[in-house]
């Protein structure tokens, strides 16, 4: 029921709440103005940041110890309005790289930029200021998909190597053509015309004429060679007579 529903939002964001107490005594939750939270973690020499409600709105991290953040420890929090990293050493080095991109993704949300600590030729410059090159001489990240490439890879070249396979085996196929042999199962009225008319005029015919006709050649023997002879040159289709 709807009164059930609003119960259970109501209890959420104090579950989230205990969850955070649990794994962090340092930080301070309390909810926000609107359905989220307030957590600040401030000033408490933290040098890893804690594990944190999906429902925050507003955090606090500025004045601790942390020198990274790891990668992707933001992206759950979709909520999130205020976020404060400032006065923290961060060292600006190959770990640095996922919170220069959220920060660049969310200037909004930073009122104040986080600065380098280290190393010395970086110091005190602001994060959001570091350029690609500043990253040239770190390894690439698994984001790279070297396994994801080398399985395509392998795929395209089985592909590749079952069309040379079937193009060979047709270019070597022979086709065996009954010359004279007409097919067993087929009655001779069924290749012909079903009109009214010429039903009649099988019926007004003799049974002679009607003899004559079905032995008749299915094919001019005497173009048969020509025919053979186009067929191998334009289709490389081989007869091979029975």
């Amino acid at each position: 029921t709807k009164n059930e529903s609003g119960t259970l939002m109501l209890w959420i964001p104090w579950f989230a709440v205990l969850l955070l107490l649990l794994t962090s005594e340092s930080c301070r939750c309390s909810p926000g103005p609107s359905a989220g939270l307030w957590v600040s973690c401030a000033s408490q020499g933290l040098k890893q940041i804690p594990k944190l409600p999906t429902e925050t709105t507003e955090l606090h991290l500025q004045h601790n110890q942390l020198s990274t953040v790891p990668a992707g420890h933001f992206d759950a929090l979709r909520d999130l309005q205020l976020a404060n990293l400032s006065e923290n050493p961060f060292h600006c080095g190959c770990n640095i790289r996922y919170l220069r991109s959220w920060l660049l993704r969310n200037k909004a949300l930073v009122p104040v930029a986080p600065k380098c600590a280290s190393p010395p030729a970086l110091a005190l410059r602001s994060i959001t200021e570091l350029s690609e090159e500043e990253f040239s001489g770190c390894a690439p990240t698994l984001c790279s998909g070297l396994l994801y490439n080398c399985s395509v890879g392998l795929a395209l070249c089985g592909l590749i190597g079952l069309l040379f396979w079937c193009f060979r085996l047709a270019k070597d196929l022979t086709f065996i053509l009954g010359i004279g042999e007409r097919h067993v199962g087929l009655e001779a009225e069924s290749l012909r015309s079903l009109k009214p008319k010429h039903r009649m005029r099988i019926g007004a015919g003799s049974s002679l004429q009607r003899t004559d006709e079905l032995e008749r050649p299915l094919l001019n023997m005497e173009i048969l060679p020509q025919i053979i002879d186009a067929l191998h040159k334009q289709h490389n289709i081989k007869i091979k007579e029975t």
